[in-house]
């Protein structure tokens, strides 16, 4: 049966992704200032000493687009423009199941101030990037990004 937004009961997938955590976020690229190759953005997070895509938890009733380009303003201090929906990435988070869309996103104008959830960004070549990132689950990004961009 398939649901739509006026159906009273949920089917039992849609009961279980109530209990998910849901997130988005971008993997953000430009064009490098040096040789016009490519570069992606990585995020520093000190309270999980983790190198990551710009990423975050949606707000209650967020969209998870607007919730991937804030996240990426709040983390990068860069506005983005939104691309080709990459795979949205799964698993488990203190033991309760963790979904996070994503998008490729070229960004825009914007400057980096440290805060309490990141304190360095990173621009790096992708095989540069897919080395750094610490979640092995986030290296298929850059490769899903390239395949976008048809640079693979």
């Amino acid at each position: 049966m398939t649901v739509h937004e006026d159906d009273t009961f949920p089917e039992p997938e849609q009961q279980r992704d109530q209990d998910t955590i849901r997130a988005a976020g971008c993997v953000l690229w430009r064009r490098s200032p040096f040789d016009e190759g490519l570069e992606i953005c990585l995020v520093h997070r000190p309270k999980y000493d983790d190198w990551s895509h710009p990423k975050g938890k949606l707000k209650r009733g967020e969209a998870p687009m607007a919730g991937a380009l804030r996240e990426v303003r709040e983390e990068t201090g860069h506005d983005c423009t939104p691309g080709t929906r990459l795979p949205t990435v799964r698993y488990l988070a203190s033991g309760r199941p963790k979904r996070v869309d994503y998008w490729a996103a070229e960004a825009g104008p914007g400057t980096f101030s440290a805060n309490r959830e990141v304190d360095r960004i990173l621009w790096l070549p992708p095989a540069a990037a897919r080395n750094r990132l610490t979640q092995p689950r986030d290296r298929g990004l850059v490769d899903a990004l390239l395949d976008a961009l048809h640079l693979a």
